[in-house]
């Protein structure tokens, strides 16, 4: 019973930190960035896919993708 408790009081104070580099297509167009370059609707993108930081993609006005959010 302890163990769990003390289980539980650990995972209630982990924090999800935010990745400091995103995935993006390099098509030009794109509006979304992606966690991984697993991502199911990166996977689709016929052109390279480019690693870039978080902060930028949200400078350049692009959201997460809708298949990794949290």
């Amino acid at each position: 019973m302890k163990l769990l408790l003390l289980f539980l009081f650990l995972l209630s104070n982990t924090k999800c930190e935010e990745p400091s580099d995103v995935y993006i297509c390099n098509n030009g167009k794109t509006k979304k960035y992606h966690l991984s370059t697993n991502c199911r609707a990166l996977r689709n993108c016929s052109y390279k896919t480019l690693k870039i930081t978080l902060e930028k993609a949200k400078k350049d006005g692009k959201t997460l993708c809708g298949w990794e959010k949290q």
